[in-house]
């Protein structure tokens, strides 16, 4: 095992790792904003490397820039890079210059074969399937996609009262328009979910060998975010609630950690190595004490979340192990 630094990359929130067809690992994440929103959150990056480590130390590329005006000018938040049946995709998270909580996901499509050096097309914000009168009506951010046996999913967060999780079909190769009714997996519950905000958001989808898990972070973005997860059989319908479970207690959280505070929002890669590896965010123990350099009291606009590495491991039941 290789022991990956601890911050991984400094002041990127918010992070995820694919590894490509091509043999390439791709690293995305929010670019902070400091103190407001007009000093940052206006670009989405990328980071190619043939080993998870090399990223640290690869050239960051801006592959799309925020709008001046209008939709996608402000709050560039989490943005994700996806290969979905041999094309690229990102989705991110987006508001407007006259509104900028008016937040939406939305989808760029890489116009070749190679995500940093190809261009990007805009194919503007996820579209609801035909009579769905709730998906992207209000607040909607961290947008992800997996296939498991032959469907495509995307979850999201989306605010309902509460900020909740919400899954709906796709078809592959128009991946910014559902195919189905959403249905809702995950509300806010328990008092870790309810710190300061009452929220479930930044799902992940991990595959173990008999259970598919979906990750998920809970509360305000301080010291009090933490992560929790779903769990449904492999060979369960996912599209009912039903078939979903949720653990009780958070499974990562600022106690069980040394010197990092508030982890959440992950993702997750197996390594060159073949290592399972969790990529999340966390900030520095000092945040706490207003002395990480850059606090401000809008924990949104600290940037002082760092992208970080730990291993994952399954139990003898088959769950996860952070």
């Amino acid at each position: 095992m290789k022991n990956y630094p601890n911050p991984f990359i400094e002041e990127r929130a918010d992070p995820y790792i694919t590894k490509g067809s091509d043999g390439y690992y791709y690293f995305t994440a929010s670019y902070p904003a400091l103190h407001d929103e007009f000093h940052g959150y206006d670009r989405v990056i990328l980071r190619k490397s043939k080993t998870v480590e090399g990223l640290r130390a690869s050239e960051e590329v801006t592959v799309w820039k925020a709008h001046t005006e209008g939709i996608m000018a402000k709050h560039i938040w989490a943005p994700e890079i996806h290969e979905i049946c041999g094309k690229w995709y990102i989705f991110f998270a987006a508001g407007d210059s006259d509104n900028k909580w008016n937040i939406r996901p939305y989808v760029l499509s890489c116009d070749g074969s190679d995500p940093i050096n190809d261009g990007w097309t805009e194919r503007g914000r996820v579209q609801p399937f035909a009579g769905d009168e709730v998906s992207f009506t209000g607040f909607s951010l961290d947008m992800t996609y997996f296939e498991h046996m032959g469907k495509h999913y995307l979850i999201w967060a989306q605010s309902v009262g509460d900020s909740s999780l919400f899954m709906a079909e796709i078809n592959p190769d128009r991946p910014w328009k559902l195919t189905s009714m959403p249905i809702l997996l995950s509300k806010p519950e328990y008092d870790w979910e309810k710190n300061r905000f009452s929220v479930n958001e930044g799902a992940s989808v991990l595959k173990g060998k008999d259970k598919i898990f979906i990750f998920f972070s809970a509360s305000g973005t301080g010291a009090e975010y933490c992560m929790g997860y779903l769990w449904a059989d492999n060979d369960a319908d996912l599209m009912k609630s039903a078939s979903w479970h949720k653990k009780t207690s958070p499974v990562l959280s600022t106690k069980d950690l040394t010197g990092e505070v508030g982890p959440g929002h992950n993702s997750f890669v197996y390594d060159e190595e073949g290592d399972l590896l969790l990529v999340y965010h966390a900030r520095p123990e000092n945040h706490l004490t207003k002395e990480c350099g850059t606090y401000d009291d809008e924990s949104l606009y600290d940037p002082c979340r760092h992208a970080r590495i730990r291993y994952v491991s399954f139990d003898e039941k088959g769950f996860p192990v952070l």
